[in-house]
């Protein structure tokens, strides 16, 4: 069963230091931790099911123990130029966690079978994660994600960064 509460809240932007500024002002982040030249490639990820390949910088950050991200395209097609193109920047997912690969993977394929779409999904660092296209609930993608324990301690310590 997955965490009813959202772990992560998610915008993309083409302009990570006016994004952060704006959420550290906003939501109290004081510390962001940036990861350039993030690569989702075709031997670990999908976009639209096909294999991915395109690289995003990464911001992330905390407002209590609610994880902030911060996303801006560097090249390549993928759900976040898919999403600056249609809206601008702005909020593009929020994520809910799977204590397991099981209900990660039992919660894609309920959703799948509820025919909402799986818009890209993939393991990066050990994490599995899937995006869920939810334009009716205001937001255009849920993710799920299973984050094994190295990278939930990774998480932590950009959290304890914040008190």
């Amino acid at each position: 069963m997955l965490d009813q509460t959202p772990v992560q809240i998610a915008w993309v932007t083409r302009d990570l230091d006016a994004t952060e500024a704006a959420l550290t002002t906003l939501l109290g982040a004081r510390t962001w931790v940036r990861m350039p030249d993030v690569h989702f490639g075709p031997e670990t990820c999908t976009y639209r099911g096909e294999p991915a390949d395109h690289v995003a910088d990464v911001a992330l950050s905390y407002a209590g123990d609610t994880q902030l991200e911060v996303i801006a395209p560097v090249r390549g097609r993928s759900i976040y130029t898919e999403f600056l193109d249609r809206s601008g920047p702005g909020l593009h997912h929020v994520c809910r966690a799977a204590p397991d690969l099981e209900a990660f993977e039992d919660a894609v394929e309920a959703a799948e079978r509820d025919g909402t779409p799986v818009a890209m999904a993939g393991t990066m660092a050990g994490m599995r994660f899937a995006y869920l296209e939810a334009p009716d609930a205001g937001v255009p993608y849920i993710e799920i994600a299973y984050v094994p324990d190295e990278l939930a301690a990774f998480f932590d310590h950009i959290k304890q960064e914040q008190t």
